[in-house]
């Protein structure tokens, strides 16, 4: 059926915390209000206050408790309001949950998710609008998930919820909204660390996620009404990575265009262009490794700059055409 990304979202909690008992939500507002986002509205009816649970506004706390819930039995997940205050739950999220299972010999589980929206485009400014994922890939520990839509975001929900290892579940705002067909069965999971070809072509890859995947797809339409024929890859799952799905794409097409939101400086991009050199790829490539990616400056508030400082659909096409059409 077609729903919104945040009601795929909804879906795949509700029915996780119908299956199980020891899956609960808890964050800032995700109560009666529903969450800043409206992603958790109705589940406080449903649940109750013992199972969608209202905290105080310490993302530290949160973290905190979570971490501690999941290594004492439970499955929470935990919502931090903007990806940015995931910077006052960091000790938490990767001195203790990234590493307890590690230290313990396999003994402690930390079953928990942090789910937390970011990204710009919704005029949020400087401090409500970063995209930290390359933080969190750099952690030993840590799962690192980044749907881009409504289908993706259910499978892969489901799944980080069953996972016995903290995950990180990145939401994109302007996502939130947007619409897909989603399969209502309970028992659809999309498996962590398994990537997709969102469109395949012979001519470059183009590995992409999140925010920026839409526009990515939408280039390499009208890149196809010039001849050119682009090979969408969606790796989902930052980490685990699916680097064979990548690297068999690039052998194909001999051309890798990556193209992220956050800033070109230390983003996750890179780490696979590294990965891609290093592999049997590279001696396949017929061009040098390109990245699009945000501008190395805080996120603006005013909308013209907001959306200035992002690969744009005009962006990515023309980066297209100029990769293939100079071996032609």
């Amino acid at each position: 059926m077609e729903m919104t990304y945040k009601d795929a979202i909804k879906m795949a909690m509700v029915e996780e915390m119908r299956r199980d008992e020891d899956v609960f939500l808890m964050g800032e507002d995700v109560g009666l209000y529903g969450g800043a986002f409206g992603v958790s509205v109705g589940m406080f009816e449903e649940f109750g206050e013992d199972r969608v649970r209202d905290t105080p506004i310490s993302e530290a706390v949160i973290a905190g408790a979570a971490c501690g819930a999941a290594v004492t039995g439970m499955r929470p997940i935990a919502e931090i309001m903007f990806m940015d205050f995931t910077t006052i739950a960091m000790d938490s999220i990767v001195n203790q949950a990234a590493k307890m299972r590690y230290m313990f010999g396999g003994k402690a589980k930390v079953p928990m998710v942090l789910r937390t929206p970011g990204g710009s485009g919704t005029g949020a400014a400087a401090q409500h609008s970063q995209s930290l994922e390359a933080w969190f890939c750099h952690v030993p520990g840590l799962k690192v998930v980044v749907p881009a839509t409504p289908k993706d975001a259910k499978g892969l929900l489901k799944a980080a919820i069953r996972d016995d290892n903290p995950v990180m579940f990145i939401e994109q705002k302007t996502l939130y909204k947007t619409k897909g067909e989603v399969p209502e069965e309970d028992d659809f999971i999309i498996p962590l660390g398994k990537g997709e070809i969102k469109r395949e072509g012979k001519d470059i890859t183009v590995v992409s996620y999140g925010r920026m995947l839409p526009r990515v797809l939408e280039a390499a339409k009208k890149a196809a009404e010039k001849g050119i024929d682009v090979e969408v890859v969606d790796p989902r799952t930052l980490v685990p990575l699916d680097k064979e799905m990548i690297v068999e794409s690039v052998k194909k097409t001999g051309k890798l265009l990556l193209v992220n939101e956050a800033v070109k400086t230390g983003g996750y991009i890179g780490e696979i262009a590294a990965m891609v050199a290093e592999s049997e790829a590279f001696d396949y490539l017929d061009s040098p490794i390109v990245r699009l990616a945000g501008l190395d400056v805080p996120v603006p508030y005013n909308p013209e700059l907001e959306a200035a400082i992002v690969p744009s659909e005009e962006k990515i096409l023309d980066t297209l055409i100029k990769m293939v059409r100079k071996e032609r």
